[in-house]
């Protein structure tokens, strides 16, 4: 059980209390009927090889406010993709598989590509653009609500769903956009990145460009790269999604550019979330945490210098330096809260992953200064249908005729 505390700009709805899932289940599956609840899944084949895959599913087998799931399926063949369309449709909701790897659907990534849409970046922002774009493009789900998880929970409950569309679905409520966050601690503490680099560096940023509103938004945010979010199709339809590790931040940006920070609510739909965990890939800068670093910081930067903040050689140095003194503080705070509640804690570690962070900070700041605008945002499908008025109806009809 956590406190009721309310501090950032976004309301903060906590799990209080031990209310049961089945009493959320029977109000959404009421107001499900004003606002129909779509869910988005972005998974690799190799995830339903795993634990995490088949336990979703499982746990989704007794939902029953769904109107519809849809999987966006990546690395997979024919064969997979085949069976993969037969564990979906033993749910209770109308199930749809969007084959990424289909050859019809990379003829609609080359046609977009050709008209100079930034879709050449493979990945899960890719994946979760398009599929949108599919999403979208069923005029019955104009006024739906879009939820989306990642696929590699391996301690998944139905309950996390729930509490994470109940915001947006409740016609009582006034939000359009929620983003769920959890403890992210086992034995010991996970989530270096949001704690020792993505923290840290807006903090450090807040205190050379002073308080500044969407630093605030930002920072408001307990876990912000979390992979959990739902919103309304209005709002969905609007926005641009970085292809890149980058997702997350470029989300948080374009819902902060949309939307007002009164409709954005954050929800506890988890006492702790155990997923796969990613090496901080010291020694190949490429891989692992060290390149999510780089992009989310590159991500930051750019987003930053699109809203007007200036950033020389001598504002990044400062950066470097005051990063360095907020992670401290940082690791300083995380080891008292892992003493005290028993969790093996390394400092020695932290340090040296921050080290890490820098160098990778560094590699974001020299891309930057190069090339400003970088991997451009994907763009909003508002755009892409007035570009290409008949894409999404193509793009609809080819994933119904997959899915026959």
């Amino acid at each position: 059980m956590t406190d009721f505390f309310q501090n950032g700009v976004i309301a903060t709805l906590q799990r209080i209390g031990e209310r049961p899932v089945a009493e959320i289940e029977a109000e959404l599956r009421d107001f499900s009927s004003q606002r129909s609840v779509i869910l988005l899944l972005p998974a690799l084949y190799s995830e339903f090889e795993g634990p995490a895959m088949p336990r979703i599913i499982e746990e989704l087998r007794s939902v029953p406010y769904l109107k519809k799931i849809v999987l966006s399926l990546d690395r997979a063949d024919e064969e997979q993709f085949r069976r993969v369309k037969g564990i979906m449709r033993g749910l209770p909701a109308e199930c749809r598989v969007l084959w990424q790897d289909s050859p019809d659907i990379k003829a609609i990534y080359d046609e977009l590509d050709a008209a100079g849409f930034n879709v050449r970046v493979p990945g899960k922002g890719r994946s979760v653009w398009l599929t949108l774009g599919y999403i979208l493009a069923d005029h019955e789900t104009e006024s739906c609500a879009i939820a989306l998880h990642d696929c590699d929970i391996v301690n998944y409950s139905r309950e996390l769903l729930a509490r994470l569309v109940y915001p947006i679905v409740h016609p009582a409520l006034n939000f359009e956009f929620s983003k769920g966050y959890y403890a992210r601690a086992t034995d010991r503490l996970y989530g270096r990145v949001t704690r020792i680099f993505y923290t840290p560096l807006l903090r450090s940023l807040t205190k050379i460009l002073g308080n500044r509103p969407f630093l605030d938004f930002l920072d408001s945010f307990r876990y912000p790269l979390s992979g959990e979010f739902a919103c309304i199709g209005e709002l969905a339809r609007s926005l641009r999604i970085s292809p890149t590790w980058g997702l997350e931040v470029s989300m948080l940006s374009e819902v902060y550019q949309q939307t007002n920070v009164n409709r954005v609510c954050q929800v506890e739909i988890l006492d702790t979330y155990e997923h796969k965990h990613r090496e901080l890939s010291k020694d190949d800068p490429s891989t692992g945490l060290s390149r999510m670093a780089e992009d989310i910081a590159q991500t930051l930067f750019r987003v930053l210098s699109q809203d007007g903040y200036v950033m020389s050689d001598s504002f990044f140095r400062t950066l470097l330096s005051t990063y360095i003194q907020e992670s401290r503080k940082a690791i300083e705070k995380y080891n008292g809260l892992a003493s005290l509640n028993g969790l093996a804690y390394d400092r020695n570690a932290e340090i040296g992953a921050t080290e890490v962070f820098v160098n990778s900070m560094k590699r974001a700041q020299e891309e930057f200064a190069r090339d400003p605008i970088g991997i451009p945002l994907m763009s909003a499908w508002v755009r892409v249908t007035a570009a290409k008025p008949d894409l999404q109806d193509r793009l609809f009809a080819l994933v119904e005729a997959h899915n026959r």
